[in-house]
């Protein structure tokens, strides 16, 4: 519980704490573009703006109507920002980087509407965003300034337009939460320093990729889809949206993993999610709550990208949960394994 100060009053008091007056004044201009886009999701189809746009971005993904604003209200934020050199953005090809009078110390990388996918079945999307250091030798930064591993994270955080409008954050000093009031057209401070329990009986995954899996991950869904009576010795619940920002606020509220893991389908993609937009966030925000964010077989933050938008494996939450799927990893793997629940039987008992 908190004492219900406004974000502005905790970025005030993080200002006399040390963090800069500048990279304050981005996160306040952030979380007032995420206000005005929670607006215009939940009045989408009143307002005309539903639907598909009839284009697609630079990943291919057919693009909604809300992507192109969400898009364009960033944009135009980042270019109005005098502490803003550029933007990346999952709906541009390219960083988008802009003359000042003097250099901007700050980065910034954004998933303008994670989800939209889901937007016209009226399910939970938001908006994630990340800052980072400009630390380049000239005025104006070039694609290679973006590729900084997420440790050099300065601040992370997302908005989840759902039942409430919800902006959760970290500065490096733990994670909170803070809940949009409409009346007051402030965002609240509702959830102080985020703790993630480390043990979980939950799981979010899409099991219709399950015959692409690795079998570090077969093992572990088998293992836990088996219960009681299996190697866990307890039953797990099973959750999967769809929505980046929505399973991760599950995981803040109850605790839980997520996986969307490398798999064999389309073999050249390394991964899904995006690292530098999608994974170094919400993998930011998690250890900051005590929780671990993974490929597997690396620590997420711990990645210095090749390109803007690269992809990767991401498995976060519970960090028991993901340490265990780390260490099946690092196991030696036999060819095919082998399901606790469909093992091979013979007609012969020796």
């Amino acid at each position: 519980m908190t004492n219900n100060k406004t974000l502005e009053e905790f970025l005030s008091d993080e200002t006399a704490r040390g963090l800069e007056p500048a990279l304050a004044t981005v996160v306040r201009g952030l979380a007032q573009r995420c206000a005005d886009l929670s607006g215009h999701v939940s009045r989408a189809s009143a307002l005309g703006i539903s639907g598909d746009a009839g284009s697609a971005n630079v990943q291919g993904e057919t693009q909604k109507k809300l992507d192109v604003l969400a898009n364009d209200l960033l944009l135009a934020f980042a270019e109005g920002c005098a502490h803003v050199a550029g933007i990346v953005s999952e709906e541009l090809d390219e960083a988008r980087c802009f003359e000042r009078e003097q250099k901007a110390p700050y980065l910034l990388v954004v998933d303008p509407l994670d989800g939209s996918s889901n937007v016209d079945a009226n399910v939970s999307v938001g908006t994630i965003f990340s800052v980072l250091p400009f630390i380049g030798a000239g005025e104006r930064p070039r694609a290679e300034d973006f590729l900084q591993a997420g440790t050099r994270q300065l601040c992370a955080g997302y908005a989840i337009y759902g039942p409430s409008t919800v902006l959760t954050l970290t500065l490096g000093r733990g994670t909170h939460s803070f809940t949009f009031d409409w009346a007051t057209n402030q965002f609240v401070h509702t959830a102080d320093a985020l703790r993630v329990p480390h043990a979980t009986q939950e799981f979010a995954i899409n099991m219709s990729n399950s015959r692409f899996w690795e079998p570090p991950v077969q093992r572990y869904v088998d293992e836990c889809l088996a219960g009681t009576n299996g190697p866990r010795g307890a039953d797990f619940n099973m959750r999967w949206i769809a929505s980046l920002v929505a399973e991760a606020q599950r995981i803040f509220s109850r605790g839980g993993i997520f996986m969307y893991p490398r798999d064999n389908k389309e073999p050249r993609k390394p991964g899904r999610l995006r690292l530098l937009y999608e994974a170094n966030p919400i993998a930011l925000l998690m250890e900051q709550a005590g929780a671990a964010a993974s490929t597997g077989t690396q620590r997420i933050l711990d990645i210095v990208p090749d390109t803007l938008h690269q992809r990767v494996p991401l498995m976060f939450g519970s960090r028991e949960e993901v340490e265990r799927l780390v260490r099946y990893h690092d196991e030696p793997q036999r060819e095919q394994f082998q399901s606790p629940l469909f093992r091979e039987r013979t007609l012969f008992i020796r």
